[in-house]
């Protein structure tokens, strides 16, 4: 951790997000927040679909957050740029974007639920991006609400050093305030959450002087100061608490934990305390790196005004009067209206247009972004996502964000007079989401889109309908097989016809064997003493390359065969190009046929983590869908990594299978490995509906 300079604009800035499994209650305690922070005028509510950050219809329609929200609010003197992120393990990807932008995070949990599968992967993606944490344990007015228990999962589970630094008062239904172990004092809640502060009630007070004790001792452990005063018998005071949770919140050794209950405003006000008590501003957050193309050097983006601008495109929406909206982090310098601004990565450069600050749907324009805030660039051409924007006297590039690769494919397709408007809307979904492939397979005539899951896709195409009005259908794709042979064999090919003038005449001989898989095609001319003159020599490989596009199978096209020509005959006036082309193409379409061929499908190496204790039932998952495991590996976390190929074929869907085996808690990745024969049974699959 290092400070640079004091700026008191900077130290009272916080960075956060707010991030947690779907239906911890984000959304609600982001409600919460805007409300007391005086940005809204009432409660927006998930059931009713009338939250601020949830402004999509798909979002108030499914109750969920499917695009992260940015929001400007201030608190205690403090400004907080606060991200509301999707819970849905489908879009993972808007947390990642979200986390590395960010200073510091709230993460949510269930009271009752305790830690769950997306927690977990939330966590370890906020471990990644060394962003210190405190957790809100929501809930606790439910029936089987427990924070021990949440506290316990939160250092078994996620290998986390928690603090609780609040006592709950009641339990379940009788919740009605909490102790804090800090301050030493009791806060009820009244109407509408309202805190009431109170001396602790004496039968507490044994109960809450251990957990206090507890407490400084979880604290001891990770800082030295508070261990020497411990030991020492001094008594430590709530300002030297403070510093020394902050100091190790920071450093990612602790994670301070409240409770509270955020649908009926239970501990919202604490929480925002703690956000300005605990979590990092810019200064206390180590400087980003650059790296400069020109100097060919790596230099430190320090969150000065008067330092070179470096920001990064992070997020990019469009708004339906505005149009392209691109969010950003202005790591260093000072992003202004009217300035130049230039992509180093692509050389492009354009003028800064409006700049404006986010209210989740509203904006505010202003005249510039400042070192460390967060902001939004309205009408930029020139960045995508993860991009870096500089000046063109100072080009700097930061490494850009990575994402997880699609792992479903469906088929899309709309009909001929909407084409042109289908693909522009595709063009700018996939600009909008990093996740979202698209993708048109030449083989079988498909557009494809790949995307993190079905709940992803399903809110696609919904938006392709609602808000673009395209008239699309959707179906799982085909999968792109291939053919080949299997022996050696030597055939003839003719092309003989006699009509009134010129005829055609062409005798060649192919000699045809199987190749290496992966080699592709190899023609070789063996013709000896002139028997095929050399100008039809490239006519007859023309014709077999041809012939090529589609075996006798399933009519994918052929691969990894050598051709070589042996021999033939010619005529010196019917012979021509086009006979010794579709002599070439008849001899290789009949050896193929006579050489046992294969049909081949792409095989995926495929890697699956998961908790170990779910370990057979990945594995039996995979055997019904044909795989075959190669290695088993258990990670020092305690996660399983399991390396197996598996046929593309019975994939489909393997995201919401490997979800339901696992809880949730199992994660995978697909790559293309090879191209293998398909099984007897898989065969007759394939070939029945050209056979019926």
């Amino acid at each position: 951790m290092q400070t640079y300079m004091k700026n008191d604009r900077l130290r009272k800035l916080r960075n956060i997000g707010i991030i947690a499994h779907i239906d911890a209650g984000k959304t609600t305690t982001t409600e919460q927040i805007l409300f007391h922070t005086g940005e809204t005028h009432r409660l927006g509510s998930v059931d009713d679909g009338t939250t601020v950050t949830d402004f999509l219809p798909q979002e108030r329609e499914r109750g969920i957050t499917i695009q992260s929200a940015v929001i400007t609010c201030e608190w205690a003197d403090h400004q907080i740029n606060l991200i509301d992120t999707p819970g849905h393990i489908d879009f993972t990807a808007e947390v990642q974007r979200s986390l590395r932008v960010l200073d510091g995070g709230v993460v949510l949990f269930d009271g009752v639920a305790g830690v769950e599968p997306q927690s977990e992967t939330v966590w370890r993606q906020a471990d990644r991006y060394g962003v210190p944490r405190i957790a809100f344990v929501n809930k606790m007015d439910r029936v089987g609400a427990s924070l021990e228990r949440t506290v316990s999962m939160i250092r078994d589970r996620l290998s986390a050093h928690p603090i609780s630094v609040q006592v709950p008062i009641g339990r379940e239904a009788s919740f009605q305030g909490v102790i804090d172990l800090i301050e030493m004092k009791a806060i009820f809640f009244k109407d509408h959450g309202s805190p009431e502060i109170k001396e602790i009630p004496s039968d507490l007070l044994p109960a809450v002087r251990r957990r206090r004790e507890q407490m400084i001792e979880a604290l001891a452990d990770v800082d030295d100061d508070i261990a020497l005063a411990y030991v020492e018998g001094e008594e430590l005071d709530s300002d030297a608490l403070v510093e020394a949770l902050r100091r190790a919140t920071i450093a990612s050794e602790a994670v301070p934990v409240l409770c509270g209950s955020a649908l009926h405003n239970q501990g919202i006000y604490l929480l925002l305390d703690a956000i300005v008590r605990f979590l990092p501003s810019p200064l206390n957050i180590d400087p980003i790196t650059a790296y400069a193309p020109k100097q060919d050097e790596h230099v430190l983006c320090v969150p000065r005004d008067d330092a070179p601008l470096v920001a990064q495109v992070f997020k990019i929406s469009r708004d339906r009067y505005m149009g392209k909206l691109s969010f950003v982090r202005v790591y260093s310098g000072v992003m202004r209206r009217g300035m130049t601004i230039l992509n180093a990565a692509t050389g492009q450069s354009e003028r800064v247009g409006r700049l404006v600050r986010m209210h989740a749907d509203r904006r505010e324009q202003v005249e510039e972004i400042r070192a460390g805030d967060l902001g939004g660039l309205l009408g930029c051409k020139l960045a995508t996502t993860g991009q870096t924007i500089s000046t063109p006297e100072r080009p700097l590039v930061l490494e850009r964000i990575s994402f997880p690769d699609p792992v479903l494919n469906i088929s899309v397709a709309t009909n001929g007079s909407g084409r042109d408007k289908f693909e522009a809307a595709l063009r700018q979904l996939s600009e909008e989401d990093p996740t979202l492939s698209v993708r048109h397979n030449e083989e079988t005539g498909e557009t494809v889109l790949s995307g993190m899951g079905e709940l992803h896709l399903e809110v696609v195409i919904d938006r392709l309908l609602r808000e673009f009005g395209v008239d699309v259908s959707a179906r799982a794709p085909r999968v792109a097989y291939r053919e080949t042979i299997s022996r050696k064999v030597c055939v003839e090919g003719r092309q003989v016809k006699q009509t009134g003038g010129h005829g055609q005449y062409a005798v060649v001989e192919l000699e045809l064997e199987p190749l290496a898989p992966g080699t592709g095609f190899v023609f070789e001319d063996a013709i000896r003493r002139g028997v095929v003159p050399k100008e039809f020599i490239r006519a007859v490989e023309s014709g077999i390359v041809e012939a090529m596009k589609e075996g006798p199978l399933a009519k994918a096209p052929l691969v990894d065969i050598k051709a070589t020509l042996v021999d033939g005959k010619y005529h010196e006036t019917d012979s021509s190009d086009m006979a010794f082309r579709l002599a070439g193409a008849s001899a290789l379409r009949e050896g193929v046929r006579r050489a046992g061929p294969l049909l081949l499908e792409p095989i995926m190496k495929l890697e699956v983590v998961a908790p170990l204790d779910y370990t057979g039932d990945v594995i039996r998952d995979l055997s019904s869908r044909a795989a075959k495991v190669t290695r088993i590996e258990l990670t020092e976390t305690g996660v399983q990594v399991i390396t197996a190929q598996a046929p593309l074929a019975r994939m489909f869907a393997y995201a919401t299978s490997l979800r339901s085996v696992t809880h949730g808690r199992g994660t995978f990745m697909m790559e293309f490995s090879e191209y293998a024969p398909v099984s007897e049974e898989a065969l007759q699959e394939v070939l029945q509906p050209s056979y019926p």
